[in-house]
């Protein structure tokens, strides 16, 4: 494991600059800019030193597969497309609320929705159980700053401020539905100008993602770091995402592939019954292979892989994709 700490001082994105190589190695062609989320003091900070670290879990140079651990300044790491077509996403990675699955739901993802046109955001979320006060908002804190930093800075990286739409996988799925459902719900105190702009996402792609944090379909490892092994249950069934869907929900798109063994496709398949019980647009794409953590990794040969273009066309129906990106 690489330890990349300087007394809890470094977010994700300062990371990646003290360790060139590695940014490199995940065939970047520069280094994305990073984008800092909050001017100051960051809410919840009640002192704690944090460690940033980083796990690889390949052994090939080419193709890395880093985990990130140690979160104490969120950031955005903008990933810029050689042609921009107005549209921005904000990519949220995975790791169980535990860490940040940093090339397979991040990286890889920039890269193809580069190609698009699009300009990626990757979102380096603060981890809840490594030190925070309030922790169970400390992640959705970060995802409304960085859409209204985003939408704050959209002029200068040419970005459409109604076509900003967010991606998340996993627990970062489950990050993402929080901020589809719970966009104008006040989690921090406004610190500037930005603060006055909407949080809520043009639409929300979740992909195999945490939804429930209540019954049989529960991923325990997610909610656990979210909210602590002791929550009542009362604080589970507020952050259960299917249970914040309302009127004013943006659409949603899901993915899921029935072998998941990790979190069970119930998650999906209940956040898109309240959705229809809503009368809210969805679409959701379930698949008999792929378990989890697929990203954009899967043979051609798996039904799953074409999961990137049928997001895409669905973007577009939406209107906030270009149908030539679709």
């Amino acid at each position: 494991m690489t330890d990349l700490s300087r007394r809890g001082l470094i977010g994700l994105g300062s990371a990646l600059a003290l360790a060139p190589a590695l940014a490199r190695a995940a065939g970047e062609p520069e280094q994305p800019e990073v984008l800092p989320l909050w001017p100051g003091k960051v809410p919840g900070d009640i002192g704690t030193v944090i460690k940033t670290r980083i796990k690889e879990n390949s052994s090939d140079p080419v193709h890395p597969d880093r985990w990130t651990y140690g979160t104490s300044r969120p950031d955005l790491l903008v990933s810029r497309p050689a042609r921009p077509n107005g549209v921005g996403v904000l990519v949220i990675p995975g790791g169980s609320y535990e860490f940040h699955a940093l090339d397979n739901e991040g990286l890889e993802q920039a890269r193809w929705l580069n190609a698009l046109g699009v300009t990626a955001f990757i979102l380096n979320y603060r981890l809840p159980a490594e030190g925070w006060g309030n922790r169970a908002d400390v992640p959705l804190q970060d995802a409304q700053r960085a859409m209204r930093v985003i939408r704050r800075d959209a002029a200068r990286f040419g970005v459409d401020p109604q076509r900003i739409a967010v991606l998340g996988f996993s627990a970062g799925g489950h990050l993402g539905g929080s901020l589809a459902t719970r966009h104008a719900e006040p989690v921090y105190a406004p610190v500037d100008s930005a603060d006055t702009l909407s949080t809520r996402p043009a639409f929300a792609g979740l992909i195999y993602p945490v939804v429930t944090l209540v019954g049989a379909a529960v991923h325990g490892w997610s909610r656990d770091n979210l909210l602590g092994a002791d929550a009542p249950a009362e604080a589970r069934e507020r952050r259960s995402v299917d249970r914040r869907v309302d009127a004013d929900t943006p659409p949603l798109f899901l993915v899921h592939a029935a072998d998941d063994g990790a979190v069970p496709v119930a998650n999906s398949i209940s956040l898109h019954q309240a959705m229809l019980d809503h009368k809210r647009p969805v679409e959701m794409h379930l698949f008999e292979e792929g378990g989890h953590g697929f990203g954009v990794r899967l043979p051609q040969a798996m039904p799953a892989s074409i999961w990137p273009r049928l997001f895409a066309r669905f973007a577009a129906r939406k209107g906030v994709f270009p149908a030539a990106a679709a």
